[in-house]
């Protein structure tokens, strides 16, 4: 397809690196006719941004620290200045002290605990605050979950308490946005291959098994993702709103391994 997204202009947060998922969304998002602007939070990850951003044709970058009101409040104020309306936000961040996602759920620290739920879920809720005024002709705001938000993951621990209150986030936040003509999603990829993904323990594991053990016999790549955010964001997903579109090879349908692995 081409120029799915012709004429939209989208805010994409999140991009660490070229295999970011927020990244492989912006790839699409491009190809498909968008006009993006990135946020990144200090000038380390700037770094790696700034060049990626060049490759889709995007000049327009801010830093931004979603713990800070101020600084939120900064890059919408430039946003703005910039461009007269907002047509879809990708909200891709989340974080956890890296030394909590091994070993036992039961020993989370209250100060992990509330800096994760704080950076993963109630950013999303902060951002669209912010976005949705400037959703004047209506829009889309898509962020990312994982399924350990619904079932045990070895080692996702607090991250998926995380990811459960960001899907509720995802819904209420429909219902709120949506008489405005504002579409709230989230996607949910199977493990995948990046920066956040290998902080978390075993993880390398997980994404051979998850493969292993899918329908599909394969996991998500960032391409199919993409096309999923830009099916969502697009006139064609005009009626969805509230869900948690998963892809990931069909993993989540799966109650016990695949029968040549039991």
């Amino acid at each position: 397809m081409a120029d799915l997204m012709k004429g939209k202009r989208g805010l994409v947060m999140g991009v660490a690196n070229e295999r970011s998922i927020a990244w492989g969304i912006a790839r699409v998002m491009a190809a498909e006719g968008a006009e993006l602007a990135f946020t990144y939070q200090g000038e380390a990850f700037g770094k790696r941004v700034r060049p990626l951003a060049q490759t889709v044709g995007s000049d327009l970058l801010v830093d931004v620290d979603v713990t800070d009101e101020a600084s939120l409040d900064m890059a919408f104020n430039s946003l703005n200045e910039k461009w007269d309306r907002l047509d879809f936000l990708v909200h891709a961040i989340a974080f956890s002290d890296k030394n909590e996602l091994t070993g036992r759920f039961v020993n989370t620290s209250r100060e992990n605990f509330r800096n994760s739920l704080d950076i993963s879920c109630y950013s999303l809720i902060d951002v669209a605050r912010r976005a949705a005024p400037m959703m004047t002709d209506g829009g889309t705001i898509l962020t990312l979950t994982f399924g350990g938000s619904t079932s045990v993951m070895p080692n996702y621990n607090v991250m998926g308490v995380a990811k459960a209150a960001l899907e509720s986030a995802v819904r209420y936040l429909a219902s709120d946005l949506g008489p405005d003509g504002i579409r709230v999603n989230a996607i949910s990829p199977g493990p995948m291959k990046t920066l956040a993904g290998a902080a978390i323990g075993g993880a390398r594991k997980t994404y051979r098994h998850a493969e292993a053990n899918a329908p599909l016999r394969s996991n998500a790549t960032q391409d199919a993702i993409g096309g999923t955010a830009a099916y969502l964001a697009s006139d064609y997903g005009a009626s969805t709103s509230g869900e948690i579109i998963h892809v990931d090879g069909g993993y989540h349908v799966m109650g016990m391994p695949a029968p040549g692995n039991l």
